[in-house]
């Protein structure tokens, strides 16, 4: 069982399965845009909210997609719609990885703690381990938000992934 194992060994597998997973999804959302741009209603990925909404993934999906991953039943949809939006990997790839540090550090220790609890063996110290953990990640995923993004920034990104759809509006 996993709770016997090395806790750096258990936070590693975790953290790799998450970041695959989101990279997974991400591309699965990539590939049905594709697909969905060689159909009849195509036309709808240039209509002008489309391309505003687009925008706002751009600028504002990453923070999504990092705390994302402290959701039940969200995280996939995020991923999928970064990659459907096609946010820029220079955006959705840092985004990603601090979501799985995110939840590899939540399911390494509250996550085993649940589990020790439930198995009826839980250290005092595990628990404290566990808070440490929530206040960290609630304060990482608060600053995360308030970041800002500066006009620079924002153009380099656009420019990265050709900015041509976004001088339609």
């Amino acid at each position: 069982m996993i709770t016997s194992w090395p806790v750096w060994l258990a936070f590693g597998v975790l953290f790799l399965g998450a970041f695959a997973r989101g990279n997974a999804t991400y591309w699965v959302g990539r590939g049905l845009r594709r697909g969905g741009e060689r159909t009849k209603a195509s036309d709808r990925f240039d209509s002008a909210g489309f391309v505003r909404a687009e925008r706002v993934v751009r600028r504002f999906g990453a923070p999504a997609v990092s705390v994302g991953f402290l959701t039940v039943g969200f995280q996939t949809a995020i991923n999928l719609t970064a990659g459907m939006m096609r946010m820029p990997q220079s955006r959705f790839l840092p985004a990603v990885t601090v979501g799985a540090l995110f939840w590899a550090t939540l399911y390494t220790t509250v996550g085993m703690a649940v589990i020790e609890a439930a198995l009826g063996r839980v250290p005092w110290w595990w628990m404290l381990a566990g808070l440490a953990a929530v206040i960290a990640t609630i304060l990482i995923g608060k600053r995360l938000m308030n970041r800002p993004v500066d006009a620079a920034e924002l153009a380099e990104t656009e420019e990265a992934d050709g900015g041509s759809d976004l001088e339609r509006v």
